[in-house]
């Protein structure tokens, strides 16, 4: 499922527009990556919840090369799915 296809779903369940779902998703995106950012979590009970992660520096090597190289520390994010959404996945 793409962006599209989840705002139409989106719409559909909440009997709103696709813009007004757009909007909402979008919303959403942006509120959750603004609070990672800050260092924070989001957590969503029964569905999951979103951490910042930190990576160290890190030595690895060029694939083309062979030669060794630094891998800067870097951020990402982790997702811990709920109880519930292990539940809905696991029963089809």
């Amino acid at each position: 499922m793409n962006k599209t296809e989840l705002v139409q779903s989106l719409a559909n369940a909440t009997e709103q527009s696709q813009a007004a779902a757009s909007r909402s998703l979008d919303a959403f995106i942006r509120i959750v990556s603004e609070e990672l950012a800050k260092g924070g979590e989001v957590v969503i009970p029964g569905f999951g919840s979103f951490k910042r992660a930190e990576r160290a520096e890190r030595s690895g090597r060029n694939p083309q090369t062979g030669e060794a190289m630094t891998i800067a520390a870097s951020n990402s994010v982790k997702f811990a799915p709920g109880a519930a959404l292990k539940a809905a996945v696991n029963s089809k």
